[in-house]
């Protein structure tokens, strides 16, 4: 037997008319007014049943109708920026579906899936590597429509994490992130390529969304036992998923290697000064505002650049 979580999800599955709830609704009403004509043949008490009956159909169908036609789907993110194969991907066996909601601040935050693979996109000039796709919807609660020309894109930040792994070193500007967004009938949605995070996949990985930068331990907090959080006074917009990825997939000496590479194992949770082990440097381009952030280096020698983080919603490839 079909469970009602089921069921919601295979309702939501199903396309819709643009004027199907109004249809719908009406032949609802027609129907309840042909029974009160028939109203001789029974009793006061069995037509208020059926009108009320009736009433909820309506509810349902309206709930229904409107978690169906509330988001794109992943694929269709992907469409919008002409990238066939990542759309195919995302309809494929290998895709992982989320749809988890939290609501923060102004905002209701979803993420929707992601999936992983090589060659499924045409901007990614790494063909020998396999990257991860996500994909996240952002909308206001009070319903007012985001738009490509206000929303700032560039003042919040979409970035894997793991656990037992520094979040200075595992993260968007370390797995050479690139971010893009558009806004599409009030509803901005972010698709961010990384590197694979499969190869974390035996520990605890999680999607985190927040207002901000790079992470730092005035967002993030480390438990003993590696577990990651939001800084319980963190007052920015957020959002933290965890991602059920196939433990299967996981390289653990790969993901060791990785973290070593980044040079920025470490970790405390003592406060310090959220720019001061970055370089921040703002550069006008073509398409915007480009920010590019880099670690500190305290050994006199010059720091590498780990990524460029794009603002006002132009796309940016964020280099290792």
């Amino acid at each position: 037997m079909m469970n009602q979580e089921d069921y919601r999800k295979a309702f939501d599955q199903l396309s819709f008319s643009a004027d199907f709830q109004e249809r719908t609704a009406d032949l609802l009403q027609q129907r309840a007014r042909e029974l009160e004509k028939e109203r001789s043949n029974m009793t006061i008490s069995k037509i208020k049943k059926i009108a009320v009956l009736a009433a909820a159909c309506v509810a349902l169908l309206a709930v229904s109708v409107s978690a169906a036609m509330l988001w794109m789907t992943p694929a269709q993110v992907a469409q919008e920026h002409n990238q066939p194969l990542l759309a195919e991907a995302f309809k494929g066996p290998d895709a992982i579906e989320i749809n988890e909601t939290v609501e923060s601040g102004d905002f209701s935050i979803t993420l929707l899936g992601l999936v992983s693979g090589r060659n499924l996109d045409t901007l990614n000039q790494d063909l020998e590597k396999d990257h991860t796709y996500s994909v996240l919807a952002l909308r206001r609660l009070d319903g007012t429509p985001l738009e490509n020309e206000t929303f700032d894109f560039g003042s919040y930040t979409m970035t894997p994490l793991v656990a037992g792994c520094s979040p200075v070193a595992v993260n968007n500007w370390t797995l050479d992130a690139f971010a893009q967004g558009f806004a599409k009938d009030g509803v901005y949605y972010y698709l961010l390529d990384t590197a694979s995070i499969e190869m974390f996949a035996d520990r605890t990985v999680y999607m985190a969304f927040y207002e901000g930068f790079a992470p730092n331990n005035n967002i993030f907090t480390v438990a003993g036992d590696g577990s990651i959080s939001f800084a319980a006074d963190f007052t920015g917009v957020h959002a933290l998923f965890t991602l059920p990825l196939d433990p299967a997939k996981a390289d653990r000496a790969a993901a060791d290697a990785f973290v070593a590479s980044t040079g920025m194992d470490g970790w405390t949770n003592e406060r310090s000064d959220p720019e001061g082990d970055w370089d921040i440097k703002l550069q006008e381009t073509e398409d915007g505002e480009e920010i590019t952030l880099r670690p500190k280096d305290e050994g006199g020698e010059a720091p590498k650049e780990v990524a460029p983080l794009p603002k006002g919603g132009a796309p940016a490839l964020m280099p290792g």
